[in-house]
């Protein structure tokens, strides 16, 4: 995934080309609007524009370079006013941060951003940082490829279909196994769920996505 960064601010611009890196992401920067049209490739999926730049509004460009295609936008400014906010969530932007700022709040915002635009585009699943393509059997965790085997990626897509539900092991075996249990024990749905539980649950304190009920069986999603 491509981020370009519209932002006159050199030490700025360079600090978020380094860290959006580190996070995964290709990046291009622009200082100006003239090096922002010149340099917007079709692969760009977001942008991070600064409202005052040094040869025009950060607001109007964004129009421009979003009138061809929608480009998901996060705003970047320095003054804390409601017009400016006001201003570019009406020109179409996804959210607005004020410098300074967090990059790690910077990052969980084009996360964000970045699974809202998916799924406007198509069937995508969605669970706090999870990301799930039922079309090409793809799944990812914070931005990140999400490596399952065959069985840990049915079990999660029945999870994330069936969010904030019980689901009983009898029902898990019979859809993720095709089978009744005769054959395969719930034992074996604990030990795939406690492995898929590893893969998912990678965040320290972090509460964890698949919650044991007492009896019945598993909860995912609260």
């Amino acid at each position: 995934m491509k981020i370009e960064i519209i932002e006159d601010d050199r030490l700025l611009g360079q600090a978020l080309e380094i860290f959006l890196k580190k996070e995964g992401y290709e990046t291009a920067l622009a200082r100006s609007c003239r090096e922002a049209r010149e340099r917007l490739e079709p692969s760009v999926c977001l942008l991070l524009v600064d409202i005052t730049l040094p040869d025009g509004d950060g607001i109007r460009l964004y129009r421009e370079l979003t009138k061809s295609r929608p480009i998901p936008g996060i705003f970047l400014t320095a003054r804390d006013e409601e017009g400016d906010m006001l201003a570019a969530f009406d020109a179409g932007a996804d959210d607005y941060v004020v410098k300074p700022f967090p990059m790690q709040v910077l990052s969980r915002r084009i996360r964000a951003v970045l699974r809202r635009s998916e799924a406007r585009q198509g069937q995508v699943l969605v669970c706090r940082e999870l990301t799930l393509w039922p079309e090409r059997k793809e799944a990812s965790l914070a931005g990140q490829p999400l490596p399952l085997t065959p069985r840990e990626y049915r079990l999660l897509e029945l999870f994330m279909r069936n969010q904030g539900r019980v689901l009983g092991k009898e029902s898990i075996l019979e859809q993720v196994w095709d089978v009744d249990g005769r054959f395969v024990g719930e034992g074996t749905v604990s030990v795939t769920v406690n492995r898929l539980r590893k893969k998912i649950d990678t965040r320290p304190g972090q509460e964890s996505y698949i919650q044991n009920v007492f009896g019945l069986g598993y909860r995912f999603g609260e």
